[in-house]
């Protein structure tokens, strides 16, 4: 089968061309594969972070791919769908995440010929910060599928919503393996300058509003001092918010930031130094950090929201706070570093979930799914 995948690729960043450089690795194993990304992604306007691309230091593996896709511009969309469509491709895979992105996907799509089918890797439906045109656009995106590929119940429930007779698969989000190998703690507490003897949680990932790192902030307020705090990632927006609240924690010498995009080969050290990996969310569907802390057998603390419950509670792998509060997360914490045996049963629960959430077998799926289309 010939496979093309419109998408964001090398040189842009992030975890989503980090997924889908895997994706294309994956399923060019079993097919010819291409790979199309997009010359603009965002104008620089609309971009709350400081590059999209990647930078020197970054240490990301090229992929090969065309970039051919404005967002901003339907000129592009109409060569975009014309280069596709001159492959000749038998199926076309989209990565879909937030409405931005339906007038030209949705538009490409329909353009690429009548034998082509069309499934998109659906990371939301609606998006974590929605606004009153996600639906519309989002629903004729939609329809000019032919299949969907979700990766939470929530997502697919959201789909189902607005395409009640979508064809589907629930494929859940296979592991991030290529960040190398766990560090021994001390070294990598030395590595970021922190107390390898306290007790450690992390933060980790592109800081938004919706992932509630100000929750975090306030539940660690009355932790114990022999807890530490780590939080790397980069901010969209502002990070004062979060500033003015760790000036006023009483052990605010105990939380360490790092405010910038973390590299591939620096990530194994955070989660190298750290007993617990938080997810303090608002809302959420599935989360690639979750992915990241599977690799390095690091259990979590989430809140019921979205698909989190779902992918990593009843999984074992980590502990379920109730509700995005404090006084819950706080409650959370504490129970799970009060009793040894609770880690032991999510690091084994983890390297079972090891062994089921591979990318061959992602692949595999979703070409058994399409080809039944």
């Amino acid at each position: 089968m010939k496979v093309a995948i419109l998408s964001s690729f090398y040189p842009l960043r992030g975890g989503i061309s980090q997924f889908n450089a895997s994706l294309l690795a994956g399923l060019g194993k079993l097919h010819e594969v291409r790979a199309f990304s997009f010359k603009r992604q965002y104008p620089d306007l609309l971009f709350p972070g400081k590059t999209q691309y990647v930078t020197p230091d970054d240490e990301a593996v090229p992929v090969q791919a065309d970039a051919l896709l404005d967002t901003v511009n339907p000129f592009s969309w109409a060569k975009t769908a014309r280069t596709i469509r001159k492959w000749q491709p038998d199926l076309l895979i989209m990565k879909y995440w937030m409405s931005w992105f339906a007038p030209s996907l949705g538009w490409v799509e329909r353009h690429v010929g009548p034998r082509c089918k069309v499934v998109p890797v659906l990371d939301n439906v609606i998006p974590h910060e929605p606004h009153w045109f996600d639906k519309p656009l989002t629903r004729w995106f939609l329809r000019g599928c032919d299949g969907y590929v979700t990766m939470s119940q929530s997502v697919t429930d959201d789909l189902l919503s607005l395409v009640p007779d979508a064809r589907y698969a629930l494929l859940p989000h296979p592991l991030y393996s290529h960040f190398g190998e766990k560090l021994p703690r001390a070294e990598a507490a030395a590595q970021l300058g922190i107390d390898p003897g306290r007790k450690t949680i992390l933060f980790f990932g592109l800081i938004r509003d919706y992932k509630g790192l100000d929750i975090l902030l306030e539940a660690f307020r009355d932790l114990p001092d022999d807890y530490q705090l780590v939080v790397a990632g980069e901010p969209y927006g502002s990070f004062d918010k979060y500033q003015a609240i760790i000036d006023t924690l009483p052990g605010k010498d105990r939380v360490s930031v790092f405010p910038d995009y973390i590299r591939d080969s620096e990530v194994k050290k955070f989660f190298s130094a750290a007993d617990v990996t938080v997810l303090p969310y608002r809302s959420a569907t599935q989360s690639g950090i979750s992915s990241v802390s599977y690799h390095f057998e690091v259990p979590m603390i989430v809140t019921d929201v979205g698909g989190l419950k779902g992918t990593i509670g009843d999984r074992g792998t980590g502990i379920v706070a109730p509700v995005p509060e404090p006084e819950a997360i706080r409650r959370e914490i504490l129970a799970y570093f009060a009793d040894d045996s609770v880690r032991e049963r999510c690091v084994g629960a983890i390297r079972r979930e090891k062994e089921r959430l591979s990318w061959d077998r992602f692949c595999a799926d979703f070409t058994a799914f399409a080809e039944q289309l």
